[in-house]
């Protein structure tokens, strides 16, 4: 298998120096084990996974003797399947003061995983990472999305452009390392084993008393709806399960790096908001698979084109973000007159508006609905089209149309 390097590997590096404990979250298969391996290589630091279930009761069980026999700088990789270890750590963080003494790797998202906020606080640099980015793929520096000239004409020298039916086999393809890099030749085969194997048996671990092909209905229920405003009513009554279940459910898919919300921008001068969030997936792949797509041309030509597109965007802006080791600012604007603007970034004290359309042809009608902004305390900077336009451009001098392969 063809290592294609990440991002996030510069900012491990760094935080090592200063902080004892760093924790990288993430969905499983996206890389993490592979990328601190490949840091690890030339070095004493040891490793051990609480997959294998003898160190897992271990830990678990006795983790004082676990981290005796396991001496740092360690990796512990899946280090959620005992929470026990946490205040040992903390405890050998504190007497240390080593910076690196612990690497950990956990298929949950940090703040969501209970009870570990607290033994770490202070002490863990937390990263997350996500499936490959278009920039990883293509091998061009890893910058976070900014809406400013300069910034956005680097970029264009880094990508690889690509035109609309690229764009969708990029889209179809999706993003997990084990596809991108060809060491499976069915994109098919793994997304169906990723599903029945990982999420089913992480699923399980959260909650014991799903149903799996239960699951599996609502999952591809959420999937159908990726790009759009959460409906739980319409997603229970499609996987026939309660709302409630829907809400634990989407909960799990959430804590497990599946899926992730665009919440909506707001601040107390603006009044007339919807507040319901918008839903995407991390990885297109995995939605095509699920929604039973057979193509990139049936997917461009299909129902779900435009909210795809958009799935892939802004899941694209975040990466770009996260592979940073930053926080993404993001958010959508929508009000009670369902004006609406597909994404607000906000960046360095501003609001960037951004629209995301499948046209190769943008006109300025686009960027009527950013004045909206302009009612909010914060000010309102550049905005953006972003679409199948083949080059970077503008519409006037506020307003940039930016080409998907550019993120």
């Amino acid at each position: 298998m063809n290592y294609i390097r990440r991002s996030l590997e510069s900012v491990v590096g760094s935080v090592t120096q200063e902080y004892p404990v760093v924790l990288l979250t993430g969905p499983r298969q996206v890389g993490k084990t592979t990328m601190l391996k490949k840091l690890m290589e030339g070095t004493e630091r040891g490793y051990v996974s609480l997959d294998d279930l003898t160190e897992r009761a271990l830990a678990k069980n006795d983790p004082e003797l676990f981290l005796q026999l396991h001496k740092p700088p360690l990796l512990i990789d899946e280090v959620q399947y005992a929470p026990e270890l946490f205040p040992y750590i903390k405890i050998l963080a504190d007497r240390e003061h080593t910076p690196g003494t612990f690497w950990l790797t956990g298929s949950q998202i940090f703040r969501l995983m209970r009870g570990v906020s607290e033994s770490l606080a202070g002490r863990a640099a937390v990263l997350s990472m996500t499936s490959l980015s278009q920039a990883e793929i293509c091998g061009a520096q890893m910058e976070p999305f900014r809406i400013d000239l300069e910034s956005l004409q680097k970029r264009a020298g880094q990508r690889k452009a690509a035109d609309v039916g690229e764009i969708y086999e990029r889209i179809y393809r999706g993003s997990m390392p084990a596809v991108v890099s060809g060491a499976v030749s069915s994109g098919n085969i793994f997304y169906s084993s990723y599903i029945s194997t990982y999420i089913e048996r992480d699923v399980k671990e959260l909650s014991e008393s799903i149903d799996s092909l239960r699951f599996l209905r609502f999952v591809t229920a959420v999937a159908a709806r990726c790009g759009q405003l959460l409906n739980i009513a319409d997603i229970a009554r499609d996987a026939d399960i309660n709302q409630k279940q829907a809400k634990d459910w989407l909960a799990i898919l959430e804590t497990l790096g599946i899926i992730f919300y665009l919440h909506t921008y707001s601040n107390n001068l603006l009044k007339r908001l919807v507040k319901t969030p918008k839903l995407y997936f991390y990885d297109t792949g995995l939605v095509c698979h699920l929604t039973r797509w057979s193509s990139a041309e049936t997917l461009e030509a299909g129902a779900m084109s435009g909210a795809i597109l958009e799935n892939y965007v802004v899941s694209e802006i975040t990466k770009t973000y996260l592979s940073c080791g930053m926080e993404p600012y993001l958010y959508y604007y929508r009000d009670k007159d369902a004006k609406e603007i597909d994404l607000v970034l906000e960046q360095g004290g501003m609001l960037n508006p951004i629209e995301i359309k499948k046209t190769a042809n943008p006109g300025s009608e686009l960027t009527k609905v950013f004045s909206l902004l302009d009612k909010s305390s914060t000010p309102r900077g550049k905005g953006a089209v972003i679409c199948m336009k083949p080059k970077l451009t503008a519409i006037d001098r506020d307003n940039y149309v930016v080409p998907v392969w550019m993120i």
